[in-house]
């Protein structure tokens, strides 16, 4: 499903169920020392869907470890973004000479929780989920603007170094084309000696799920 939402230079890979099989590296096991079973299986299940995907790009495998604010730490040259969700995990990778940042996110196709949405969600983006919402659909419109503020989140971070929180983008959905829009709110970083002011990404809701995903591919040279 989620390579439905990337470019071509881009690899996804994502399951429905967790490996069972699979080894980590010594440096992962060490991050697992006393993680309940839950978490040590999205855990190793996200990372064997990113070393196939590695596969996939001709990259060998290689330990993924957490770095700052608990991105993940992707080999030199790799860039990439991993999501997990009860009953799916999934990852995607690309060469950073084709791709520039990555960001995806995959979220139950439900309600938020109480209380939730007016933590997440600025005043212009709950106008326009009013109108969604009771257009009764069968999309979590509100589910589906939550996920697609993670998916900013994952792609901004590796490019800025910095944190943003939910007020820091406005994201409008174009509910027919699949897609998305991530204006920033906050005063525009430089990034390859221009300002970044947002993002496009795709989405998508099937079989329970609500995916969204970011990639920014670098221009032809």
């Amino acid at each position: 499903m989620i390579e439905e939402l990337l470019p071509p230079e881009a690899v996804g890979e994502d399951t429905f169920d967790d490996a069972p099989a699979t080894t980590l590296f010594p440096e992962e096991e060490a991050l697992l020392a006393r993680a309940v079973d839950k978490r040590r299986r999205e855990f190793t299940t996200v990372r064997a869907c990113a070393r196939t995907a590695f596969a996939r790009l001709g990259v060998a495998p290689a330990p993924l470890l957490r770095g700052e604010r608990g991105a993940p730490i992707w080999p030199d040259g790799i860039v990439g973004s991993m999501t997990h969700c009860d009953g799916y995990r999934a990852s995607a990778v690309a060469r950073s000479r084709d791709v520039q940042t990555i960001g995806i996110d995959a979220e139950p196709n439900g309600p938020l929780p109480d209380g939730v949405l007016g933590a997440v969600s600025r005043p212009e983006e709950r106008a326009w989920l009013t109108d969604l919402l009771a257009a009764d659909s069968g999309v979590r419109w509100d589910r589906l603007l939550f996920s697609a503020k993670e998916s900013v989140y994952k792609a901004w971070f590796p490019l800025t170094r910095r944190w943003l929180d939910f007020e820091g983008a406005s994201i409008t959905v174009d509910p027919d084309a699949g897609t998305f829009t991530a204006a920033l709110t906050v005063p525009p970083p430089q990034v390859d000696g221009r300002p970044l002011t947002g993002f496009t990404g795709r989405w998508l809701a099937r079989d329970g799920l609500i995916l969204t995903a970011i990639s920014v591919v670098r221009p032809p040279s």
